[in-house]
């Protein structure tokens, strides 16, 4: 039985610290949720402030400066796939300015206010 939750499409600029260019590349995208998860609570940082080891992620934590979000967690990789497919230059900017956030078993996570779930 499908979920109804398997998808989300954006339908306004998400926040974060991407330039608002490669953000506001995401609205009007339908993104797989992953593991059809739904919308939960995350504790999360941004993809530029992240600490880029577990260790400094776990220190980060630990000292209060990751942020609650209630949100959509979507793999990162084909996220970055789909978006390339309407905005290259965005997804670029993404795989230039974060690889490391964009490999296996990485996930982006779409606030729940800028986000509409759909079927597909």
């Amino acid at each position: 039985m499908k979920q109804s939750n398997s998808a989300v499409r954006i339908v306004a600029v998400p926040p974060g610290e991407a330039p608002f260019w490669v953000r506001e590349k995401w609205v009007g995208l339908a993104l797989p949720v992953a593991g059809h998860s739904g919308q939960r609570e995350f504790l999360a940082f941004g993809v530029l402030s992240m600490p880029r080891s577990w260790l400094a992620q776990w220190i980060a934590f630990l000292r209060g400066r990751a942020v609650r979000i209630g949100g959509y967690a979507i793999e990162a990789a084909p996220a970055v796939d789909i978006l390339a497919l309407s905005s290259p230059e965005a997804a670029a900017w993404g795989r230039e300015n974060v690889p490391d956030l964009i490999g296996p078993r990485r996930y982006l996570i779409f606030h729940e206010h800028v986000c509409q779930v759909i079927d597909v």
